[in-house]
């Protein structure tokens, strides 16, 4: 035992793979307790839960691993071009505005949680919101912010913003980590009761069922019996695509950022249009819809979402590697003011679809685009159908733009809060 925790990625990524291997199989039993299971649970959730085990026992130790990393710049635009390849553009205009009420709910809801939750929690414990100068706690929502509204570029520009003491920067990681990953398990969870939650908000998810449908037409269509030459294209479309996304990427958020003062300054509110992920995701996204216009989305027919739901999967099992169950706890008061922020945005964005009756799709990949951004926003849209992921990358990127003006909004709000 004097080995543990695995360290070297070779070892980590064979767990990871041991773990999805076992989600797999059981769940394709058709008979007896994993039946009863799986109709439960969805298989995306155990795909996350366990790797979560492995590293809160204590059995992995991800902090040097560059298994995610990997995963979610190699695996993660080689899936979207895979998976947008077969794209109808049109049928996802069809899908009409909720998708975008919905995720601008989601954002209002971490705007006005952050704020609500520090209030709260100063009525039993003042100390846990307290603090002064570049030791405010409202400070280091604030980072929390930004990652929530857009991603990890926001969550940087806040932290330039307002200069929050980075000796104390980690525990708001934890929040970050702990509270958003609960959330995407929650959600994942309600993906295996979409039927009942849609027939509860009245939804009208005929559009969404079309484009599954017509997806799932023209694959039938097309497939065929997949060959060597076949794969060995497809790992063309899909890495060469990569490849050009982050050379792209790279040097068109490098020029922004030499000839604009106003992403270069990381206090300004555009500044995260400068992060190379961004671009590299909307490049990869532009590449994957580009090539739907051509011959190469007949290789739907020979499994491209298919081999891009796998790489979903393996960076589904990084994220959740991410989790230390053991963590949560830790520092109460904290994870206490994240989960009534986040209790906060999910009973916003549930008035809202109940409102406007929109399906629990559009509630969950609405939430995720602000919450958990551009990794996973279309893990949890390629979960209800692979058709549906470019839906996740869209609201995802739109979080990018209005995620440090948000962010910076909801700590404006918080700092008074903080002093009341």
């Amino acid at each position: 035992m004097d080995q543990l925790p695995f360290t070297e990625d070779t070892v980590i990524f064979g767990l990871l793979c041991l773990c999805l291997g076992f989600v797999f199989y059981t769940s394709s039993l058709n008979t007896g307790f994993w039946k009863k299971f799986y109709s439960i649970v969805p298989t995306v959730l155990m795909c996350y839960l366990l790797p979560a085990i492995l590293a809160s026992l204590g059995i992995v130790d991800e902090s040097s691993s560059q298994t995610y990393y990997i995963a979610s710049r190699y695996l993660l635009p080689a899936a979207l071009i895979l998976m947008t390849l077969s794209i109808d553009l049109k049928a996802i205009a069809n899908l009409g505005s909720k998708a975008l009420i919905m995720f601008l709910t989601g954002t209002a809801g971490i705007i006005i949680g952050g704020p609500v939750a520090i209030l709260i929690v100063s009525i039993f414990s003042p100390e846990t919101v307290g603090g002064s100068g570049f030791d405010a706690v409202w400070r280091g929502l604030a980072t929390i912010a930004g990652s929530w509204i857009g991603g990890g570029a926001n969550q940087a520009a806040m932290l330039e913003v307002f200069q929050y003491n980075q000796e104390n920067y980690g525990g708001m990681v934890l929040i970050d980590i702990v509270v958003a990953n609960l959330w995407m398990a929650v959600l994942l969870l309600g993906i295996g009761k979409t039927k009942q939650i849609d027939r509860w908000f009245k939804a009208d998810n005929s559009s969404i069922e079309e484009l599954k449908e017509k997806v799932s037409t023209y694959t039938e269509k097309i497939t065929r019996v997949t060959s060597l030459p076949d794969l060995i294209m497809m790992l063309f479309y899909a890495f060469a695509g990569v490849g050009i996304a982050h050379f792209l990427g790279n040097h068109f958020a490098g020029f922004l950022e030499d000839n604009f003062e106003v992403i270069r300054n990381k206090q300004k509110i555009l500044s995260s249009l400068g992060s190379q992920f961004l671009w590299m995701v909307v490049f990869a996204t532009a590449i994957g819809i580009g090539l739907s216009f051509t011959k190469a989305k007949n290789y739907e027919g020979a499994g491209a979402s298919k081999i891009g739901g796998m790489f979903i999967y393996i960076l589904v099992a990084t994220i959740g590697m991410k989790m230390d169950l053991g963590k949560v706890l830790e520092n109460p008061g904290l994870i206490a003011i994240g989960l009534i922020w986040i209790t906060i945005h999910a009973g916003l964005l549930i008035l809202v679809a109940k409102l406007i009756k929109a399906p629990y799709f559009f509630l969950a990949v609405g939430s995720q685009a602000n919450v958990g951004g551009a990794a996973s926003a279309p893990v949890v849209a390629a979960e209800f159908h692979p058709s549906l992921t470019s839906v996740g990358i869209l609201l995802s990127v739109f979080g990018y733009v209005v995620g440090t003006a948000g962010a910076y909004l909801c700590a404006l709000l918080m700092e008074v809060a903080a002093k009341v």
